[in-house]
């Protein structure tokens, strides 16, 4: 009980600390992310990953160490419609590329501590009551099949009915100030939108961590696997932003490889106490087959662009 205590505290230090490097240093003033930055910035939160993720084969074995890379990997591919939502918020907010690390940086820092309540909550449940793991993989289900076959639509943001409870809570500035997130002017503390933008991006990963926290129970119980696999997944999502925002548009089959992975670790999680429980490994498989295939399908058939048809006026008939 030592061991794992220190183990989770060690790991939360860990990643405190690299928090604090990521703002204190190489952030700590505002500007804007280059492509270059972003591409280095990822690879450094991959590597950190799978050196991690060796330490876990050395010191806990094969079979943890694979139930970790395959939680990774579903919450690094999940986390794709995060990005989606991201460049659709600073798109419609118009937020500026200098204050966009910002936003992402303490929106993330929420996350993480929202997401470790939720899995918390999400193993006592699993532990006290085995059979509540097929309604997560029923739910997984249900949703991996609505994102197959739901047509993307519009998001606004102004109909959010938490932004508008908060807007009648606090009163908010009509536009920027810097990247300050509260002002005070003529003696009233006001909100501004950069704030609006990150309670946003706090509740689109509430949303999503619905959908991906019990699809990683299915490929393990173990509260620290799915912990820490879900950390790393989403300390590189700022930099994993920066690099896809531009070209996302040309993966448009990737939102439906998502909810075939969804669909298939439902169907994973439904049989996981029956004969024919599936191998971590062969999930893993099928998982990298299932995102491989959709972005090369992407890549071979992109998407239609709508040509407008200009109407001639009648005097130029």
């Amino acid at each position: 009980m030592t061991e794992s205590i220190w183990l989770w505290v060690g790991f939360n230090v860990f990643v405190l600390a690299m928090l604090a490097l990521d703002l204190g240093v190489f952030h700590r003033k505002a500007h804007v992310v280059s492509l270059k930055e972003s591409f280095i910035w990822t690879g450094i939160w991959v590597a950190l990953a799978l050196v991690f993720n060796a330490g876990i084969w050395h010191y806990a074995g094969s079979t943890k160490a694979l139930e970790f890379f395959t939680g990774y990997l579903i919450e690094k591919s999940l986390s794709v419609d995060n990005v989606f939502v991201f460049a659709l918020l600073f798109s419609y907010f118009a937020v500026p590329p200098l204050f966009q690390h910002k936003v992402l940086f303490w929106g993330i820092l929420g996350a993480l501590i929202m997401r470790a309540i939720m899995i918390v909550l999400g193993a006592a449940l699993i532990t006290k009551f085995s059979w509540i793991i097929y309604i997560f993989g029923g739910f997984l289900i249900l949703t991996g099949i609505k994102m197959i076959v739901k047509r993307e639509e519009e998001i606004h943001p102004e109909r959010n009915p938490v932004v508008r409870w908060f807007k009648k809570l606090m009163p908010v500035t009509p536009d920027y100030r810097g990247d300050k997130f509260f002002v005070r002017e003529n003696g009233i503390r006001m909100a501004t939108p950069l704030f609006v933008v990150l309670l946003l991006v706090e509740i689109s990963d509430v949303i999503f961590a619905v959908d991906s926290i019990p699809a990683i129970f299915a490929v393990t119980t173990d509260p620290f696997i799915v912990y820490t696999s879900n950390v790393f997944a989403i300390l590189g999502l700022r930099s994993l932003y920066f690099a896809l925002a531009g070209v996302m548009d040309k993966f448009h089959y990737l939102k439906i490889g998502l909810g075939v992975v969804l669909t298939f670790v439902g169907v994973k999680m439904l049989l996981a106490h029956s004969p024919w429980k599936l191998d971590t490994l062969l999930s893993l498989g099928v998982i990298v087959l299932i995102l491989a295939v959709s972005m090369v399908m992407s890549l071979l058939r992109p998407k239609k662009v709508a040509i407008p048809t200009v109407v001639p006026k009648p005097n130029e008939a």
